[in-house]
């Protein structure tokens, strides 16, 4: 199973799940470790014109009650992908023009750098740009994906052909969907104190 498809049947799954009157999905990106999901709420009715600052308030107190009110909902929901896919789910919500990320999963990645390297994470460190190489390696990374996102989505394009190729060659075996061999709620996950996803 490709990527793609892989996100087709959590996008699919999601989109049954969710309650109808929460939102519409329109952003679901993974990755190996963690699944985010950002829903669109509606922006909320203002009597005439209103300056950016209040409308962005407003937008942002939509979110929060739109959070607090599904917190349970949510957890429960993020459980049963969780214990599917193996993979964290987060949580997020775009309201007009003002998005939040409600949880997000950090990872630590090692690395190793030669001196030159190391010397531009220093250099951002001791000019204050950044508290600790972690950080200023972390900061690089943002850079990038910022100012190459073209050339970044070439590649995951070029990269989700080769993974559809692949996947039609002579020795591909159709991988297991974990989300069409259990239903979670026949079976739901054993949890420890403590291991309930964050929202």
């Amino acid at each position: 199973m490709t990527r793609q498809e892989r996100e087709e049947r959590i996008r699919g799954w999601l989109s049954g799940r969710i309650p109808q009157e929460w939102f519409e999905i329109v952003e679901l990106t993974t990755d190996r470790e963690e699944i985010t999901v950002v829903g669109t709420l509606p922006a909320p009715r203002h009597d005439g014109d209103v300056s950016p600052a209040e409308r962005a308030a407003a937008e942002l107190g939509r979110i929060k009650e739109f959070r607090e009110r599904t917190r349970d909902d949510r957890i429960r929901i993020a459980r049963e992908l969780e214990h599917a896919t193996g993979q964290k789910v987060a949580w997020g919500a775009l309201c007009g023009e003002t998005r939040e990320s409600f949880t997000t999963l950090s990872v630590p990645v090692m690395t190793r750098l030669r001196q030159s390297e190391r010397r531009v994470l220093d250099t951002l460190v001791e000019s204050g740009v950044a508290r600790t190489r972690s950080e200023a390696l972390a900061w690089c990374v943002k850079l990038v994906g910022k100012h190459a996102e073209s050339w970044l989505g070439e590649l995951r394009t070029a990269m989700a052909h080769v993974e559809r190729v692949r996947a039609e060659g002579p020795d591909a075996t159709a991988a297991d969907d974990p989300l069409a061999v259990e239903d979670p709620h026949e079976n739901p996950p054993e949890t420890k104190p403590g291991d309930e996803p964050k929202s």
